[in-house]
């Protein structure tokens, strides 16, 4: 057989598509005959003959190398990268030559590295490609054990998963109906040792701000002193997260799977992802992008957090890169070779020093910084990105009498965890997405605010020069408010408690 065709998938950011995998053999013309890739193959593409040969090889698979081989990935006008079209382009080779028996199934994907020595290794990106064939009206994919897990998540379709190249031959040889099925694999376990709420002592306000935007997915910046517990807040910001819902669940899975972050063997990640990188952080590592376009942190914190510790230390000119994707949900890299949307509907948490000496307002050490230098501090972050943190407010230092004490008995992780869940089903089951992610329309009709409560917003407005942007945020968290206590009228307190978290506005 001179032709043979099977399926693969290529990802471009963090979607796949399906791409059919040509491969022709025609005795050379004269002297040894050569292979060529065509189809806008990366280096990695083109190096695949190199390790098919050696696998055909142990697999006991006759390759005909001798003969002018062209391989074809089509569509031919979208760039092919990296080692997932290894197995399509072995499985190809072996099926135009007529010793080997094999039939290609034309409903079936495959999606898989090979080594020298035939064995399937994982690639990066194997539930979008598993998506893709679902969506392309395929019933099945092969891939490798590693990758089996994910791809089983994707509901109607049949996932195979053969340790080696002969394995598989042999299954296609014997037909797929009878080669064995994975399972969905098991999510990641929960961590055992995370840091308790309750050992957090004082800082109620602090705790309580927490609480509502792990409940909403409200924007949040703490500002106080060094050893204030800024950081120590945030890092029990997972546990109040509440449990992924299925759709969400998917689309962290597969943005962790494309960037090669996914636990081996795991399955659809029902944990909230909590990022924090460095603030020698690069706009391309934050945003995402590069030659390659990849997920960059604010991706890889879909449905979840990202942790900015040390705010006014990153680059402003990285910050102002988050504003699109905060406001969005999104961003959109563009390239001349096409536009990549990558998701970004996460919730910003932030910390910083009041000063650059980090002791003003301290009760018992003094601040050395001028008031010009203060402000230079906090100019590093621009108004309009602190305009999308819908809460900001101190965390002051606490007296030494308070951490001597022992444990109070205060609010547990697991306690706040259940409110905010039940807080965030109620907004599930009326408005389908959490509060922040509310748009002007679904503000009007989800938010049934007295009307003191919003003439006292009204006044807050005019003598805090607030923006109309800071004027929905604060609606959007005393609607959270509300929810945390069951309520569905919003009530003057709740307002009141929303304004009372915008310490910079204040300040200004």
């Amino acid at each position: 057989m001179p032709l043979a065709c099977i399926f693969a998938a290529g990802i471009e950011g963090v979607d796949g598509y399906p791409v059919t995998v040509e491969v022709h053999r025609a005795e050379p013309s004269s002297g040894t005959g050569r292979t060529t890739v065509v189809g806008l193959p990366d280096a990695a593409v083109r190096e695949a003959i190199e390790r098919v040969v050696p696998a055909l090889a142990a697999a006991g698979l006759r390759h005909g190398a001798a003969d002018h081989l062209v391989v074809n990935l089509a569509p031919a006008d979208r760039r092919k990268e990296g080692p997932c079209f290894d197995l399509a382009i072995a499985l190809g080779l072996a099926a135009t030559v007529p010793d080997n028996r094999l039939e290609l199934p034309a409903d079936t994907l495959v999606m898989a590295e090979l080594g020298l020595d035939g064995s399937l290794r994982p690639v990066r990106g194997t539930l979008a490609g598993a998506i893709a064939a679902r969506e392309a009206g395929l019933k099945r994919v092969v891939v490798a054990p590693a990758n089996a897990p994910e791809a089983a998540v994707v509901d109607g379709l049949a996932v195979h998963a053969p340790a080696t190249l002969a394995e598989c031959a042999a299954w296609l040889r014997a037909g797929l109906d009878a080669a064995p099925r994975v399972a969905p694999g098991a999510a990641p376990p929960a961590d055992p040792q995370a840091p308790d709420l309750a050992d957090v002592r004082g800082q109620e306000q602090a705790k309580r701000a927490l609480v509502i935007a792990a409940a909403g997915g409200h924007n949040l910046l703490m500002i106080g002193p060094p050893g204030s517990g800024k950081t120590m807040l945030a890092r029990r910001l997972p546990g109040l997260l509440p449990e992924a819902t299925l759709e969400e669940a998917l689309e962290i899975t597969r943005v962790h799977s494309v960037a090669g972050l996914l636990p081996p063997g795991s399955g659809l990640l029902r944990t909230r992802p909590f990022r924090s990188p460095h603030h020698n952080v690069s706009a391309v590592g934050l945003i995402g992008g590069g030659p390659v376009p990849r997920p960059g942190e604010v991706s890889l914190a879909h449905h979840g957090a990202l942790f900015l510790d040390e705010l006014p230390e990153f680059p402003r000119t990285v910050l102002e890169n988050l504003r699109q994707p905060l406001e969005d949900g999104h961003l959109t890299i563009a390239r001349a070779g096409g536009r990549l949307r990558f998701p970004a509907r996460t919730m910003l948490v932030a910390a910083m020093n009041p000063c650059p000496c980090g002791y003003l307002g301290h009760p018992t050490r003094r601040c050395t910084d001028s008031s010009d230098a203060v402000h230079r501090y906090r100019s590093r972050i621009s108004g309009p990105l602190l305009d999308r943190i819908d809460l900001h407010l101190e965390v002051p230092a606490q007296r030494p009498e308070l951490l001597a004490a022992g444990a109070h008995g205060g609010e547990t992780t697991a306690q706040a965890r259940a409110r905010t869940a039940a807080a965030r089903a109620r907004m599930l089951a009326r408005q389908g997405r959490p509060n922040a992610a509310l748009d002007a329309r679904g503000l009007r009709h989800h938010v049934h605010a007295d009307d003191d409560g919003l003439r006292l917003l009204h006044q807050a407005v005019e003598e805090l020069g607030l923006s109309a942007r800071a004027y929905d945020r604060i609606l959007k968290v005393a609607r959270t408010i509300a929810d945390l206590d069951a309520r569905e009228r919003v009530l003057i307190d709740d307002i009141s408690e929303a304004i009372g978290y915008r310490v910079l506005d204040r300040a200004g």
